[in-house]
This record gives structure tokens, C-alpha cells and sequence, in this order.
């Protein structure tokens, strides 16, 4: 009860709508880079050209928070983490487009 009334504010959403994907490609990082270090690593897919494609994934987590904030009935949390998210996709789209 006290973490429902201490955490459901739009700045925790926020928060975690920004920790979230940066967790989300740490460990898909560490699933898929058959060696590499992270530079090397992020070096590697700005050249493929999948940059955007791997920051999309990492944001698509933040579903999981967002639900998670949702079935307990933390909508204010919830609205900053929708608010973050889609201030993600902008970025995301940004990047691919320029």
C-alpha cells in the first residue's frame, strides 16, 4: 500500500520509462554480442544500420512497466511512462529519418 501511494506520481513513470529501455538493451546486449565490448557493440550496429530497430525493441519494454503500473492501479505513474514512451518513439522516428 505505501508503494502504491509513495511511487504513483507521473515523475516515477517518467523515471522509469527512461531506466526501463537502457535495462531492456543492456540485456540484449549482453544476449547478442558474441564478444564484443559495448562500444564495439553499438559501433557494430550504427554501421549494419540497425540502430533504431534495436532502440524500438529496448522501448517496446516499457509495455511491461506500464502494464505493471496499470494492474495496480497506478495510473498517475502509468501516464509518465506512456508520456516517456511516446517521446521515445519521436526520437526513434527522428533518428530514422534523419
Amino acid at each position: 500500500m505505501w508503494f502504491r501511494n509513495k511511487f504513483n506520481n507521473a515523475l516515477s513513470g517518467v523515471a522509469a520509462g527512461l531506466v526501463v529501455p537502457v535495462i531492456a538493451f543492456l540485456v540484449f546486449f549482453l544476449l547478442t554480442r558474441h564478444g564484443l565490448s559495448l562500444p564495439e557493440y553499438v559501433r557494430k550496429i550504427k554501421d549494419i544500420g540497425n540502430f533504431t530497430e534495436i532502440m524500438s525493441v529496448s522501448v517496446f519494454a516499457n509495455i511491461i512497466i506500464f502494464l505493471i503500473f496499470n494492474r495496480l492501479d497506478m495510473l498517475r505513474a502509468s501516464k509518465g511512462v506512456l508520456g516517456i514512451t511516446i517521446a521515445w518513439a519521436f526520437t526513434v522516428f527522428g533518428i530514422k529519418l534523419f
